[in-house]
């Protein structure tokens, strides 16, 4: 792989990392520390019960915000701060670089949304703020609450992220609004295609990384490169995230001393009101053993349940499936155009399907209040993924529940996220399944699933993503070819 070369990161040293690397990749430099500096310092707060309020401020007026800012939180219900805006607010509007470590449905997101707005209405103009995150649907959500937090300053928000037009993006960029949120991809393409694009970010004040775990990982190494060279030395980076890894642990060991890290527990943990539970069955019973988890929905007053699974097509077989059992739903996966995926995601929220079915690309950021149950039909590989996945539903304090399906390759996964959160999974009680009149509906509707997907073409749509995927990892120097299994000397 190309080593990177040092760039302008705004005061914090970018680590990128592979989770699968051991040894960290050559960092995109942003600020030499000073000669005369011993050793990197920063200034850390850790809370060691993130549950308690005992360390959040009694009101928005504490944390030195404008009045209209105060009276926009009270509009929108917020009576409080949180602990992450309690200590993380004051210290962005102080000009430090800041770095804040929270569970999910913790207010990251107002966290640094509050005082970007609190010092544009102080002196308003062009894109004042960059915001990276790594998934579409975030950048989103991302938006409505900036315009949300920022009602009363005209603000022109613009998402610019993939499976929508370039030309209407790039002319929307052009037209400098005031805060940008982005995906990687997207915005790499963009700032090396227009000559026009990279100048808009000229006068930016703050870059914020949200979701940095992942938005760090090794695959956006280039995007944030190309990022950070358009960006002024003088910006204020901030970085957000539910999950501590190596990456971010390496940022801190680089960062200047005038970094600020907050830290609301160490190490993964997930929510003390979830109850996470598992279900130990044979691969090929799991589609009968969801039919019947879902079946109790209304009975047990689960509201709305999320679905995650590893692949497009088991997203797609699994929707189409539930569909046959007349069971309302809506699939989002990356196969899908933007459009349906916003469009599934809103019939989600709305409470006109109580069901979705997605990959990753729904695990990160998210917040749906009536979200009571989420369901791993494919434990991840990895724990930090497992926490964000969960982090959809018992947000802010409310309840929830976690069911995993765990089959016998799986088990190892199972015990390495139980050590990372600290916490051992009960099993699920539920009965066995004997009736052959319900395997027998479930398998039928599976086949009929299967057959629309090859009479739809979706088959082939992830063949060519296939393609796609392994051209632009081999563009990078990210692909590895599987060596072949030698062949058997036996007779």
């Amino acid at each position: 792989m190309e080593e990177p070369t040092s760039e302008d990161g705004g005061g914090i040293t970018i680590m990128a990392k592979s989770r699968k690397t051991p040894k960290p990749v050559e960092p995109i430099q942003s600020q030499k520390l000073d000669s005369d500096q011993n050793a990197p310092q920063f200034e850390k707060f850790t809370n060691p019960n993130p549950g308690s309020n005992i360390t959040s401020a009694a009101n928005f007026e504490g944390l030195g915000l404008a009045e209209w800012a105060v009276e926009t939180c009270k509009e929108l219900g917020m009576r409080k701060p949180t602990p992450v805006q309690t200590h993380c607010v004051p210290k962005i509007l102080a000009g430090r670089d800041v770095l804040g470590l929270a569970q999910t449905g913790s207010g990251k997101t107002a966290a640094f949304a509050l005082p970007i707005l609190h010092r544009f209405a102080e002196d308003p103009y062009g894109v004042y703020a960059l915001v990276v995150t790594p998934t579409r649907e975030l950048a989103f959500q991302l938006a409505e609450q900036f315009k949300a937090l920022g009602s009363c300053l005209n603000l022109r928000c613009s998402v610019i992220v993939g499976g929508m037009d370039m030309l209407t993006q790039t002319r929307s960029l052009v037209s400098r609004p005031h805060i940008v949120i982005t995906t990687p991809g997207r915005i790499k393409v963009l700032l090396e295609n227009n000559p026009d694009v990279p100048p808009v970010f000229s006068r930016t004040k703050f870059l914020v990384l949200d979701e940095a775990d992942r938005v760090l990982d090794v695959c956006f190494q280039d995007e944030l490169r190309v990022i950070f060279q358009c960006l002024p030395k003088t910006r204020q980076t901030l970085l957000f995230s539910a999950t501590m890894t190596s990456n971010l642990q390496t940022l801190l060991e680089h960062s200047s001393n005038k970094a600020y890290f907050y830290e609301a527990y160490e190490g993964l943990k997930t929510v003390d009101t979830l109850t996470q539970q598992y279900i130990y069955e044979d691969k090929d019973a799991k589609e009968l053993y969801l039919v019947h988890i879902l079946s109790q929905m209304e009975d047990k007053g689960i509201r709305s349940a999320m679905i995650f699974v590893s692949t497009c097509r088991t997203c797609q077989r699994l929707s189409l499936m539930l569909e046959e059992l007349e069971v309302e739903n809506a699939a989002m996966h990356s196969l899908n155009s933007q459009s349906v995926r916003l469009s599934a995601l809103s019939r989600f929220k709305s409470g006109k399907v109580p069901i979705l079915l997605a990959t990753d690309v729904a695990s990160r950021g998210l917040d749906i209040p009536t979200v009571d149950l989420v369901i791993n039909y494919d434990i991840p590989r990895y724990p930090r993924d497992y926490v964000h996945r969960v982090g959809r539903t018992a947000r802010a304090g409310r309840g929830g529940l976690a069911i995993s399906f765990i089959t016998q390759t799986d088990v190892k996964l199972l015990h390495g996220i139980e050590e990372e959160v600290g916490k051992k999974m009960e099993e699920y009680s539920y009965k066995k399944i004997t009736d052959s009149l319900e395997v027998t509906k479930v398998s039928k509707a599976k086949r009929v699933a299967m057959m629309k997907m090859l009479d739809d073409g979706f088959e082939d749509k992830v063949k060519d993503r296939r393609k796609l995927k392994r051209k632009t990892l081999t563009d990078k120097g990210l692909y590895k070819k599987r060596s072949k299994r030698p062949k058997s000397t036996e007779n």
